[in-house]
């Protein structure tokens, strides 16, 4: 069983993150460059995550599209955070973007280890 489920909340046909998929990104994503297409990031992050932290770590998205979760309309009424959502354990966190780097620094929190 996970001990880190990384929820990636967004829609269908949005960008991965407000900076542009270039050379000079800062995501440490490669294998979806130069899509700048948040399912390829999310598939990337996803491959890259099971590298390094195996079954520990899930990584789930939740489009919003045609639907909505209450808990998710709950935390955008209540807190406005920028899409893509980022939520670790159910907890926002501040990153708004797909960034490996950023992702990695909350898992390991969760999973206190440096």
């Amino acid at each position: 069983m996970a001990e880190v489920i990384v929820e990636i909340v967004g829609l269908k046909d949005s960008e991965c993150g407000p900076f542009p998929c270039d050379e000079t990104r800062s995501c440490g994503l490669e294998t979806c460059h130069p899509s700048n297409s948040l399912l390829e990031a999310i598939g990337a992050m996803r491959e890259e995550l099971f590298a390094e932290y195996g079954d520990r770590v899930v990584v789930k998205t939740t489009l919003i599209d045609e639907g909505m979760p209450e808990y998710v309309r709950l935390l955008i009424e209540e807190r406005h955070p920028p899409i893509p959502i980022i939520l670790v354990n159910g907890r926002l966190t501040p990153i708004g973007r797909i960034s490996l780097d950023l992702i990695k620094e909350e898992i390991d929190s969760v999973l206190g280890t440096p």
